[in-house]
């Protein structure tokens, strides 16, 4: 506002003002004049992961029907079951014939994505539609999917699955999906995101409440960790030495599927040798 007696300026007048501040910073810039800009609070850095204690799960697979709950993976029914794969971001890896599986022994057992450290899905998708977080999440942007599937391709242990049709609930009612969970269209490829939204929101609130997150508000915090009746499911974050989960994977108890393949899975399964 201006003073009285004063002559307010006009609108090309304010402009050519602006102009020229803008022609000065950038001139200081081009010298090296400009000072440098004040860093900020440097963020924590996180790498999730899951630890599955085999001794203590019950195969009872609340945490297939937990994640696909939580995450908006509607049921195919019978008919639709017998034409196309199920899609499942948290299953069962029941070898046939009661076969072994190589490092920890006969399942069935719990399957998520392995959120690799090295992810070979990630280096094949022609879009960047899948990527790696900086918190170690292997996540996936919906809208960017082109359906290629080289992703599943690449990933050894088969964790994505293509979406064939629209997704739909019994009755046509979809009221009870989860609002803070994208519904996936067909022709997309899902998996596994460790419940990243519960994640952020957890570390959301800290944020505005400006207090850490103690490691025990991670153990339970997936949808499958938190509903597993035995607590065999442990998430936390394996860049703390501290944490539950970094001393679990340091146990002579834990493995790693297929570990020789070189991707770095971050998923520990712990089970006593028999």
């Amino acid at each position: 506002m201006s003073r009285p007696g004063q002559r307010r300026a006009t609108r090309r007048e304010a402009l050519l003002a602006g102009a020229a501040a803008a022609g000065v910073a950038w001139g200081r810039k081009a010298l090296g004049q400009e000072p440098a800009p004040t860093a900020g609070p440097a963020r924590p850095r996180h790498r999730f992961g899951l630890a599955i204690d085999l001794d203590r799960c019950l195969r009872c697979q609340a945490c297939v029907v937990a994640c696909a709950a939580e995450n908006n993976v509607p049921p195919l029914g019978r008919e639709a079951c017998g034409q196309t794969r199920p899609i499942h971001w948290m299953d069962m890896l029941a070898p046939r014939g009661g076969a072994v599986v190589p490092g920890v022994g006969r399942g069935p057992l719990p399957i998520p994505c392995m959120h690799c450290e090295r992810p070979e899905c990630v280096k094949v998708c022609p879009v960047g539609a899948t990527y790696r977080t900086d918190d170690g999440i292997v996540a996936q942007i919906w809208d960017r999917c082109i359906g290629c599937r080289y992703c599943m391709i690449a990933c050894p242990y088969d964790r994505r699955y293509y979406n064939w049709t629209a997704p739909s609930w019994p009755g046509g009612d979809a009221s009870s999906a989860n609002p803070d969970v994208a519904v996936r269209p067909a022709g997309v490829v899902e998996k596994c995101t460790l419940c990243q939204h519960r994640v952020r929101a957890r570390y959301e609130r800290a944020r505005l409440d400006e207090e850490p997150v103690p490691d025990e508000d991670l153990w339970r915090l997936p949808a499958c960790a938190a509903t597993c009746p035995t607590e065999a499911i442990t998430f936390g974050d394996l860049d703390d030495p501290t944490s539950r989960l970094a001393q679990l994977a340091q146990s002579p108890r834990a493995v790693r599927l297929l570990d020789h393949l070189g991707a770095g899975p971050k998923v520990f399964y712990l089970r006593r040798n028999r």
